[in-house]
């Protein structure tokens, strides 16, 4: 299988090359200093990577290839990858291991419909696929990294059932020295009113570790107060318990890879349609959902952050702080 994730493939990315967009040259690197914030964008890979100085933070993955059943495999939705912080691992998963639809830093939902018609953009598996559209920005400097490009949800026949627009921005956390990831989505539909409906474990916002953490069952988790406090994956069933595990507002994930421990906090912009279920899954799988509607002129806004830390684990109540800071921010926009 080629493995996109790798950037190992140049030859068969002249239509994701042509997506792109204008404005670019093959490798556009944004405030090249090396103590700033800066992207290239590479074309013939259909990535485009954040660094601090010489340090990786992002890889935005957008190759758009339907030459091959496998290259429309590796290519039918648009994510992020996550590198570890102090290393120039990534630590988030790509096309094939277990659940081959799990990539990285993405969003979707397995049940979208509009028109008579359902369609799942989580799976990606009967044409159905998100497109790397264009670039709206891209732009760094000392503080911070930010891209925010167009992606096109498109139904079997070619044709965008919604236009999402996504901000996703990095800067270096300054409590803890880690990475903290900013993620803006917005979603407008070009069909009508659109219904995002699902389950917890194949729709909404999520990360997904690395296969080395599926392989090794490694995932354990931190969660706010009235939550349960065991660190295995506190797994629910939508079927048997649909309003169980809701609304935490956030939640973190730690993991080991090469015998080095990420952590990763979730939190959540507490003004998404509720209630929000949230998924945690040993395999390195966490995130949440809900249930909505939306049209062109009402868009969906979906804003959350990460921050990404090396080494010990914090503690609950650090993470609750770190949660406060960013619904202060929220407020404050």
């Amino acid at each position: 299988m080629k493995n996109y994730s790798k950037c190992t493939i140049l030859t068969p990315l002249l239509l994701a090359s042509t997506i792109a967009g204008a404005g670019f040259t093959t490798t556009t690197a944004v405030g090249g200093d090396k103590a700033k914030f800066h992207w290239t964008n590479n074309k013939d890979y259909a990535t485009a990577d954040l660094k601090f100085g010489d340090a990786p933070v992002l890889r935005y993955m957008y190759a758009f290839d339907r030459s091959t059943k496998e290259s429309t495999h590796d290519t039918f939705k648009v994510y992020h990858h996550v590198f570890g912080p102090g290393t120039d691992k990534i630590i988030t998963k790509g096309p094939g291991g277990l659940y081959t639809h799990h990539r990285g830093l993405f969003v979707g939902w397995n049940k979208t419909s509009f028109e008579d018609q359902t369609l799942d953009f989580w799976h990606c598996k009967n044409g159905e696929h998100l497109r790397h559209a264009k670039f709206l920005e891209m732009k760094g400097d000392a503080k911070h990294g930010t891209m925010t490009s167009e992606i096109h949800w498109v139904d079997r026949e070619g044709k965008p059932v919604v236009v999402e627009t996504r901000t996703v921005s990095a800067r270096q956390h300054a409590e803890t020295g880690g990475w903290q990831i900013d993620w803006s989505t917005q979603l407008v539909s070009q069909r009508g009113e659109i219904k995002l409906d699902g389950d917890r474990q194949h729709a909404g916002f999520q990360f997904r570790a690395a296969q080395a953490v599926a392989e090794a069952k490694n995932a354990r988790y931190v969660r706010p107060t009235g939550f349960p406090e065991q660190p295995d994956a506190y797994q629910v069933s939508d079927g048997k318990d649909p309003n169980k595990h809701v609304d935490l507002g956030w939640l973190a994930m730690t993991f080991e890879i090469d015998e080095t421990r990420f952590n990763v906090e979730y939190f959540e912009d507490p003004s998404v349609p509720h209630p929000s279920r949230y998924s945690e899954r040993p395999y390195g799988r966490f995130g949440a959902f809900f249930k909505t509607k939306f049209d062109a002129e009402n868009p969906l806004e979906m804003r959350y952050r990460l921050i990404i830390t090396a080494g010990k684990t914090s503690k609950r109540s650090a993470i609750q702080k770190r949660y406060a800071t960013f619904l202060s921010e929220l407020k404050s926009k």
